[in-house]
């Protein structure tokens, strides 16, 4: 074999995942125990880099994030699978030398591999609110989901800046972890009967006009600072993030999409399959609310159904060859 030949061998996998995530790692860990060549391309860009910790993932609690994504490379090596960091900035269908309804990947513009199946678990991205000083503290006292933090500041007092689409959604949620907390209605709509009630029910106070800043003092946030000069304490904020999925690979390549009322999301099945064949995705880049766990779990359910499929699309070609002969 020519030194060309080998080369060109060498970029040829199975499966490319793209985004070296909870997902990401959990799709490539099942697929390289399957025995399946295969290569992760990540871009360094973790949703939940901000925080210090991880939780409610079993097993896992209280980790540091950066320490779970060392652990889960450390394991994909162990059965062959190949992680480069990279961001792939092209994904086209290819159909050469066999490989039926394969892509074409670019990685960082410039270097080109071939790939059977594409995973793509390339997450999204957290657009914080207009606030002074939230992304100073975002990962910090400014949060977003009480099942990931909840328990580390309960019984704290607890601001909540409402949701334009569901503004009291979020207030009632964290309820659940403090009886002291103050709803700021900011921008959003009047709540609705309904949702008045329930917020009364809950205990929780409304506060209505702007929200102009955060007051923090010796590195700390001790209360929310109003447009009109008033100032709340408040300990923890709570927020809703605009949420944009990294999808762009996904809706060049013509993927379906769906809207939420939490944003707009690529169309899968159970299983993480796309409407292109031969693509699959999973984690956050699919939904809102796939945490680590559940990303986790996405992505092994789409590497198993990849393993599957490839299974018998290579059972089919042999038994298609063995009739023509």
């Amino acid at each position: 074999m020519s030194a060309h030949e080998s080369t060109h061998e060498q970029q040829r996998y199975d499966v490319v995942v793209v985004g070296g995530g909870a997902a990401g790692l959990s799709a490539a860990l099942i697929l390289g125990r399957s025995r399946r060549r295969t290569l992760v391309v990540d871009a360094g860009e973790p949703r939940n880099a901000p925080a210090a910790h991880m939780q409610g993932f079993l097993s896992r609690d209280g980790m540091n994030p950066a320490e779970f994504l060392e652990a889960g490379r450390r394991e994909i090596a162990a059965y062959g699978v190949e992680w480069r960091a990279g961001l792939v900035t092209r994904a086209v269908p290819n159909e050469v030398d066999g490989f039926e309804d394969g892509f074409e990947v670019t990685i960082d513009g410039e270097h080109t591999v071939r790939t059977r199946r594409l995973i793509v678990t390339t997450g999204l991205v957290d657009g914080l609110p207009e606030i002074d000083g939230v992304a100073e503290r975002w990962g910090r006292e400014v949060l977003h989901c009480p099942y990931c933090h909840g328990w580390e500041v309960r019984d704290r007092a607890f601001g909540v800046i409402a949701h334009p689409v569901m503004p009291a959604h979020q207030a009632l949620m964290v309820s659940q972890w403090s009886d002291d907390v103050t709803l700021f209605l900011h921008t959003a709509p009047p709540l609705s009967e309904e949702d008045r009630g329930r917020v009364a029910a809950a205990g929780i106070t409304v506060v209505t006009g702007e929200v102009a800043g955060l007051v923090v003092e010796d590195d700390r946030m001790t209360g929310v600072r109003m447009a009109d000069g008033r100032l709340v304490e408040r300990s923890v904020l709570f927020v809703g993030t605009r949420m944009t999925p990294r999808d762009e690979l996904l809706t060049e390549l013509g993927a379906a999409t769906h809207d939420t009322p939490l944003g707009t999301f690529v169309t899968v099945d159970a299983t993480g399959r796309t409407s292109v064949p031969g693509v699959w995705a999973a984690g956050n880049a699919i939904g809102p609310a796939e945490q680590a766990i559940n990303a986790a779990s996405g992505g092994y359910r789409a590497g198993v159904t990849v393993n599957a499929e490839l299974i018998l699309a290579d059972l089919d070609r042999k038994a298609a060859a063995s009739t023509a002969g």
